[in-house]
């Protein structure tokens, strides 16, 4: 019988995330949460937060630890969760470390309550603030650090404390001189003084929970793909008649017509991946918004007419242009 890293990703998306038997210990995820341990340890704080793996990130309300997702623990499944997704959230070390850090800030501020205090609130403002289901970046705003893509730190209050303190922990960040000027080095340098505050404490809260672990979820890779890809499905519903007719043509019968849509398809990979190093957007919503135009190019009918230049750069103008007004509309938001 064949292991499931063997299988191909028709029958492995068949396999139930239980059955996967996955484990954080003796990957690079250990070493990295011992790496992160390291530098709370260098800070002077005697924090350490658990870690399981689940289906996204996240550090439950109360728990003094977070959740890793599952397809970092092994190859295979990063594998399938960049053909699956385009994309893998915490796929490099460095965004992997990145992320650790954001989430230790939440698991911190659960073991130490610190969002209850009223210097918290005067800096960061209301913890009980509701999570919005879209929130309306300020790309060029200094009054937040940028640490995850998204200018995440804007979406609440709680984001906010998580990516100063994540700036604040990596040791390679130099925060005092990048941010020298800006109003976010205020918001650093409350909580260097709060860390200090904690500094050789005991957690007021150390109870170890796993929330949705993966050794407890019955659904099949297949079941967790069709939920995630709902859950990033853009609310765009416009047509885009008006400026794929001025980008493309409509046919006339020449014999070095190429079909828009067959154009589209070819370019889409670099398309995606360029608009979304533009715009900051996730690559499977930047590709939602590829598929809908070349889906309605191919309705059309329309073609890339002989001798027309620069089709491919204004191609991109045109995704990025359709991207960035779903962004600005207020970008989706997944709370952690």
């Amino acid at each position: 019988m064949r292991v499931w890293h063997e299988l191909p990703d028709a029958e492995l998306l068949k396999v139930r995330l239980c059955d996967l038997k996955l484990k954080i210990a003796g990957t690079e995820l250990e070493t990295r949460a011992e790496l992160i341990n390291a530098e709370l340890k260098q800070r002077g704080l005697l924090f350490r937060p658990h870690v399981w793996l689940s289906t996204e990130w996240f550090s439950p309300d109360g728990v003094p630890g977070f959740a890793i997702p599952f397809y970092l623990a092994h190859p295979r499944l990063v594998e399938l969760e960049q053909r699956q997704m385009h994309e893998v959230e915490g796929g490099t070390p460095r965004s992997c470390l990145q992320l650790m850090r954001h989430e230790t800030a939440h698991a911190l501020d659960n073991a130490y309550a610190l969002h209850g205090r009223d210097d918290w609130r005067d800096v960061f403002g209301r913890f009980e603030s509701d999570y919005v289901t879209h929130y309306q970046p300020k790309p060029y705003s200094k009054r937040f650090v940028r640490h995850l893509e998204l200018w995440y730190a804007q979406s609440h209050p709680a984001e906010d404390f998580a990516e100063t303190f994540a700036v604040w922990l990596d040791p390679a960040s130099r925060w005092r001189s990048r941010y020298r000027g800006w109003p976010a080095l205020q918001k650093l340098n409350y909580l260097d003084g709060l860390m200090r505050d904690i500094e050789g404490k005991k957690p007021a809260t150390r109870k170890r929970d796993y929330i949705e672990p993966i050794t407890e979820l019955k659904k099949t890779l297949g079941d967790y793909y069709r939920e995630k890809r709902a859950r990033y499905r853009l609310a765009l519903r416009e047509t885009y008649d008006r400026d794929l007719k001025r980008l493309f043509s409509e046919p006339s019968g020449g014999r070095r017509e190429r079909l828009a849509a067959s154009f589209l398809r070819k370019e889409r990979g670099e398309i995606r991946k360029l608009v979304s190093r533009w715009t900051g957007e996730y690559q499977y919503a930047v590709d939602r918004v590829l598929a809908e135009l070349l889906q309605r190019a191919e309705e059309l009918g329309l073609v890339v007419a002989s001798g027309a230049s620069h089709v491919k750069r204004d191609a991109m103008l045109l995704v990025a242009a359709q991207t960035l007004k779903y962004l600005n509309r207020g970008h989706h938001h997944f709370p952690r």
